[in-house]
């Protein structure tokens, strides 16, 4: 029996489609039948995600320019995660803190202006000085530009330089031109012509560089955050795909002469980081209770409903750096409440929770719900914890900020890509070391930083895969975060849909290969 909230939106839906068809007049609907129209709704986009825009200046926005086919990057990533030109014809290593980046030559922006090594100078020099993590990343001294080629000088080795400049926040727009009502001239198939906080409007660009042509006339991508709204729409028909969808809706499309769905397993990890400020956090004994306590067999396959792997560190096992390289606790109940009664605690007044001193283990777990599987974490991790007396106070809100900035939580999860450049430096050294921009845990070892600091020298795959798996291997030790599962990524879209692929990068959404029969 439908309930009331997805009746009242199929009832919405129905009179929106009653008014537009009211609306339109018939040279109206004539121009429309001419236009190939592709309507895409996703989770992912929202002012709550930092990516509501089109400039890759501005926080996370990069993946909105990336993901819908506005922007393109001077390298990008294979299935495998190998790095291949794009806007780059090749490259030469000058030497250790130098690199040479040639152009291809025939590279337009969408406004037709030619990109040249100047273009580029003026694009990453605009980057490094007004993006949050972009300088930290790239450490760059200086550029110099000379026809379709551009030298990048850093301040010190940067062996992953390439790989930062393929993450999302380099695509490369022409900032001669501006930004005008959150619009950003790119060099990707599609424009953007209308941005708002929930949906962006695109028209094919006629003056594509790549060899593939744009096929559709105009694209909208729909932020949807309600998975039942969501749901509701694909079945419809008011959606032509979406990414995103709940996953106790993926059984409603398997109807393959109606539905078809791209799938890829992505280095998107859903961690829980202990707050080492937390008094009772800082006994090794109890935060390794806490890991051993979490089943991320039963939040992946029942929760999940398969749509995910259970992790072992931040990044899955088809990377050399990966899940099989390193061990962490392993799922084990009454392990986990000797090792509390170990650190001196024990339930000493019958209520179910175990106390120390007179005072429960009770801790407060902070995370937020724009991510699905946040709110299932949340709900597993709590079931979880209260088998082994540990009390979970769960506040998952979409103000999720103010209350880690106020210090207001115990443990935080959330969802991060850990390998966006394909290197695993970018997660290890935003996350590991002391004072790291995305370590909300206040994690600290002295062994740690300094192997962060020799993998930020280290050159060659195989040396940084080696230093990466011990810092990994010496943060699940010290049980500084707890990794429950990896995504895998599902888009799922109506037949007769094609070119819309799922890629492990969680990046290339809407490229020029998209179309619609």
């Amino acid at each position: 029996m439908m309930n009331s909230k997805k009746a009242a939106v199929l009832a919405a839906l129905a009179l929106g489609g009653a008014v537009l068809l009211a609306g339109c007049g018939g040279g109206e609907k004539q121009q429309a039948s001419k236009e190939k129209v592709f309507t895409y709704g996703t989770t992912a986009y929202s002012a709550s995600n930092e990516n509501a825009g089109t400039n890759p200046h501005n926080s996370y926005v990069g993946w909105t320019t990336i993901r819908y086919g506005i922007g393109e990057t001077l390298f990008r990533f294979k299935d495998n995660l190998e790095l291949e030109p794009w806007l780059a014809k090749d490259y030469q290593q000058i030497d250790d803190n130098t690199v040479k980046i040639n152009l291809k030559d025939n590279i337009t922006f969408s406004n037709g202006k030619k990109v040249t090594g100047e273009a580029v100078k003026a694009c990453l020099e605009a980057l490094i000085k007004n993006h949050d993590r972009a300088p930290g990343d790239l450490k760059i001294e200086s550029i110099t530009a000379e026809g379709q080629s551009v030298t990048i000088k850093s301040k010190e080795k940067t062996p992953a330089l390439l790989n930062y400049l393929s993450d999302p926040y380099g695509c490369i727009i022409d900032v001669e031109a501006g930004e005008k009502d959150r619009i950003v001239v790119g060099t990707g198939p599609y424009v953007a012509v209308s941005v708002t906080d929930n949906e962006i409007v695109l028209k094919k660009n006629d003056k594509y560089w790549g060899a593939v042509k744009p096929k559709l006339d105009k694209i909208v991508v729909k932020g949807i955050l309600d998975g039942d709204t969501l749901t509701m729409a694909l079945q419809n028909g008011e959606i032509d795909a979406a990414q995103g969808l709940p996953y106790a809706s993926h059984e409603l499309f398997n109807d393959t002469a109606k539905f078809t769905k791209s799938q890829a397993n992505t280095s998107r990890v859903f961690e829980i980081d202990f707050n080492f400020k937390t008094p009772e956090l800082q006994d090794v004994k109890v935060r390794k209770a806490i890991s051993m306590a979490i089943d991320k067999e039963g939040f992946t396959k029942v929760l999940l409903k398969g749509n995910g792997a259970p992790a072992v560190g931040p990044y899955p096992d088809s990377m050399t750096f990966g899940g099989k390289a390193v061990t962490a606790s392993a799922y084990d109940l009454e392990g986990a409440k000797a090792l509390l009664k170990e650190a001196g605690y024990q339930d000493t007044d019958g209520d179910g929770y175990v106390d120390k001193n007179g005072k429960n283990l009770e801790l407060r777990y902070l995370s937020y719900p724009s991510r699905q599987e946040l709110p299932l974490l949340a709900e597993s991790a709590q079931a979880s914890l209260k088998k082994i007396g540990v009390k979970l106070n769960v506040n998952v809100t979409d103000n999720y900020k103010s209350f880690r900035k106020n210090g207001e939580y115990d443990m935080f999860a959330n969802a991060f890509v850990t390998a966006p450049t394909g290197d695993p430096e970018y997660y290890l050294s935003t996350h590991y070391l002391t004072g790291a921009s995305y370590n909300y845990g206040f994690y600290s070892n002295p062994t740690m930083d300094a192997l962060g600091r020799e993998l930020h020298n280290a050159f060659g795959a195989e040396a940084r895969a080696k230093l990466a798996i011990r810092m990994e291997q010496l943060a699940l030790d010290d049980c500084a975060y707890i990794y429950a599962s990896h995504l895998r990524m599902s888009l799922i879209m109506k037949k007769g849909i094609k070119g819309l692929t799922a890629h492990p990068s969680d990046y290339y959404e809407i490229t020029s290969e998209l179309d619609k029969e």
